[in-house]
């Protein structure tokens, strides 16, 4: 028995020495270098799951904004727009979280269950021993294993900073560039954005806009955090940030009052133009006319034109229905909406050739009171601005009437207004004096309507010498006031027949249109022919209905034979937005989690190859030995 145990003993140091000499290394190195693949092959499944599905509902789940997510009190982030946020921007960080969380805990329940199993295998009976040394290097190769495992994650963290602060840079850099880009595109364009809606009128500095496909609105449709050059919808349509890409396609909304805005918003200047005067001056009538002569300058120029809304063409024709049977219809609204226009002429290119014209018309009762003219808040935001004077409504004309000429205006249709042009222009002005610029327009047009039946009396005699003959009927302090603060002043004397080559170069003065100054004294432009004169005084006249019975001659009223109507027309060429699938993830985050995928395989890759040649090194020194 002694002898037996003597054998065991010796046996037993044999083992050790062997063991701890030549086994221990050996296999603790194996140990690490297998506990090192096993652990990387547990990240990078579950790096796979997050990184490489292309749906929104994986091990990674991604939602889109507005209320759909929670910020970290647990409030909804009612604030945000349905849109995805830029993958840089939280998601990536939530990627690599997720991938820990999952990467980890497998590789702890894998290596327990590697020493476990190790553990019943070879130290349960006697012989556990003679093989410690073996038990022992699979312990200490699973726990240093910890070691080159940690450093595969710090690379692996480091392919997700990578990616993270690459990607970051180029964001900048095209954000930077792509505001740039549309900063100057604004302002060397001109571009002005205001609401045409009454109680509203707001200057507008981004409106809100609304996905094509699913009707989402999205107030913050900009070059932002949500994405550079597109944000993608929750629906998975992707959605241009900015006018140079498109962004003028999408339907438009005021973001004060919620109510629809003209295509092309942003992409075209706004032109506000006001027709201001008093009761029965004959605003309605001479925008008809305005509109009709300003179609004829684009159609001859080959450009385009059209109403932005259908309700604005069915009010045109029937005021142009009225208008042929000699009379038009009052304006009653004091807070009018602006009838739209969208012009656009060949060489558009150019920022005078786009123009989107908010014509205002309101009622000349609108202007007999400070406070009505504190409402049309629409004054302040444009440039230029449209007169209407009734000559008839001036105190020193009306005295100048002989009996038998207020006969022939009585006959004629004319009421004579107890509304003196120059009163409604100093309300107007004191107005625009609160303006942060003085209330100095650009651009002021002062239009005489009625000067055929004026040139039949007396006291116009002279109407057509403008704006001399105003000294004398007590507007010569209005023609002094605009001189004096307003860029640019010019006049019209408006009758029958009416010259819509004046008209027309007028209107396109005014708005900004070229060429600039056609028309503008009563010249033909040279691609409209002047119709031919006829005599005074022909054809009823009323509220706005001084140019009726010439519909024929000048193109006023039913178009002619052969004439197009002016109709509801959208200048916007045709596109189609991108779209997605509303289960799949946006495009960008697609390529970026792949990208990570890609660089942490290229690391983890190059660790793998280091952590081989330390075990072959290891191996061979112990041979050696």
């Amino acid at each position: 028995m002694p002898l037996v145990v003597g054998f065991l003993v010796v046996l037993w140091g044999v083992c050790m020495y062997f063991g701890f000499l030549y086994g221990f290394p050996f296999v603790a190195a194996a140990t690490v270098a297998a506990a090192t693949l096993t652990g990387l092959g547990h990240y990078f499944v579950r790096a796979g799951e997050v990184l490489l599905p292309v749906t929104s509902r994986g091990a990674s789940p991604v939602v889109a904004g507005a209320g759909e997510t929670e910020d970290r009190l647990g409030a909804p982030e009612s604030d945000r727009d349905p849109a995805y946020r830029h993958y840089l921007f939280g998601q990536v960080a939530l990627d690599w979280w997720r991938t820990q969380r999952t990467a980890v805990p497998a590789m702890a329940r894998a290596a327990r269950s590697a020493l476990g199993g190790a553990t019943r295998r070879l130290m349960r009976s006697p012989q556990g021993f003679f093989v410690f040394p073996i038990w022992l290097a699979l312990v200490v190769g699973v726990a240093a294993a910890v070691i080159p495992l940690a450093a595969v994650a710090g690379a692996l963290t480091a392919a997700y900073v990578l990616v993270a602060l690459t990607g970051t840079l180029l964001w900048a850099a095209c954000l930077t560039l792509l505001l740039a880009v549309e900063t100057v595109f604004m302002r060397v364009r001109r571009i002005l954005q205001t609401c045409p809606h009454p109680q509203c009128y707001a200057r507008i500095t981004l409106p809100e806009y609304a996905c094509p496909t699913c009707g989402r609105r999205h107030r913050r449709l900009s070059p932002n955090l949500d994405g550079v050059f597109r944000h993608v919808c929750r629906c998975g349509t992707r959605l241009p940030t900015a006018i140079v890409l498109g962004r003028f396609r999408l339907p438009a909304y005021c973001p004060e009052c919620g109510r629809a805005l003209p295509p092309r918003i942003g992409r075209a200047r706004i032109e506000p133009l006001p027709f201001v005067g008093g009761p029965d001056a004959g605003k309605t009538t001479f925008m008809v006319l305005a509109i009709n002569a300003l179609h004829r300058l684009v159609k001859d120029a080959r450009g385009r034109a059209g109403f932005v809304v259908e309700g604005d063409e069915i009010a045109f024709s029937r005021l142009r229905q009225e208008l042929r049977l000699g009379r038009v219809s009052k304006t009653t609204t004091r807070a009018p909406s602006a009838t739209m226009v969208d012009v656009t002429l060949p060489g558009s290119r150019t920022r005078s050739g786009n123009r989107i014209l908010y014509l205002f018309d309101p009622s000349g009762e609108g202007f007999t009171g400070a406070t009505q003219v504190e409402a049309m808040s629409y004054l302040a935001h444009g440039e230029a601005m449209l007169i209407v004077v009734d000559p008839f409504a001036l105190p020193l004309v009306q005295l100048g009437l002989s009996d038998a000429e207020r006969q022939v205006l009585q006959k004629a249709g004319v009421v004579l207004s107890p509304e003196d042009p120059s009163d409604t222009f100093q309300r107007v002005r004191n107005e625009l004096a609160a303006r942060s610029d003085g209330g100095g327009q650009k651009r002021v047009a002062v239009v005489v309507t009625k000067t055929d039946l004026l040139r039949t009396t007396a006291v116009g005699h002279d109407a057509d010498r403008l704006p001399e003959w105003f000294d004398g009927i007590g507007l010569g302090n209005m023609v002094r006031e605009l001189a004096r603060t307003a860029g640019e002043v010019r006049y019209l004397a408006s009758g029958l027949p009416a010259d819509e080559a004046a008209i027309a170069g007028l209107i396109a003065w005014l708005v900004g249109l070229p060429p600039a100054d056609a028309g503008s004294e009563g010249h033909a432009h040279p691609r409209l022919a002047v119709p031919a004169p006829r005599g005074p005084g022909e054809g009823r006249r009323g509220d706005g209905a001084d140019e009726a019975d010439d519909r024929e001659e000048t193109g006023d009223g039913d178009t002619a034979e052969g004439d197009e109507e002016l109709t509801t027309a959208d200048l916007r060429g045709p596109w189609a937005p991108g779209r997605g699938r509303q289960d799949r993830v946006p495009l960008t985050y697609q390529l970026l989690r792949w990208s990570v995928f890609g660089a942490a395989t290229l690391l983890g890759c190059g660790v793998l190859v280091l952590l081989v040649t330390w075990a072959v090194s290891v191996v061979r020194t112990g041979l050696a030995l």
